[in-house]
């Protein structure tokens, strides 16, 4: 199996790769979206791990691109600030699944064995501070990551926007 991990926290890539290859997996790391591209070309990986929010470029952008050279590509979208919308688009642009960080290998692993098998659809409402978190992120997102622009949009201050998206996302 070969495998690649994009992400921009250089301490946490070069910790997942390593867990990889101590498993017997060619790994490769990269630590931007353009990077990765090259190194997709260089090494053809069957696998790819990639972070959602990156310096120069979306993990949901590079998704695409790297299903686009190679169709078969399976992908596990890995991020930080994760939220219904983004894991349905991450889903909807070909990725096998979306995981929150802190991950670790073998959660990673789980996640592209399970890929052939059907979703489990839980019933459960989601509870209104997990709405409203899922809300924030996604203005945050069609803002380009602009907090400035972001609490402009969501009419509140921007020192109460950074207290909320430095906290935890609530539960489901």
């Amino acid at each position: 199996m070969r495998m690649m991990v994009v992400d921009d926290d250089r301490t946490f890539r070069e910790r997942l790769v390593s867990a990889l290859e101590a498993r017997d997996i060619k790994a490769w790391g990269a630590g931007s979206p353009e990077e990765a591209k090259e190194v997709a070309l260089r090494t053809e990986p069957s696998r790819a791990v990639v972070d959602l929010r990156m310096p120069g470029g979306s993990g949901l952008d590079l998704v695409s691109d790297l299903l686009e050279m190679e169709p078969e590509m399976e992908i596990v979208v890995l991020t930080g600030y994760g939220s219904i919308a983004t894991a349905l688009e991450a889903t909807r642009r070909g990725a096998v699944d979306y995981l929150m960080k802190p991950a670790d290998a073998d959660q990673i692993l789980g996640a592209f064995e399970k890929s052939g098998e059907k979703p489990a659809v839980k019933g459960t409402v989601p509870s209104l501070a997990r709405v409203e978190w899922e809300h924030i992120q996604r203005i945050l997102t069609d803002c380009g990551g602009n907090i400035s622009q972001t609490a402009r949009v969501l009419k509140i201050h921007r020192r109460s926007l950074q207290r909320n998206l430095s906290k935890y996302p609530p539960e489901p």
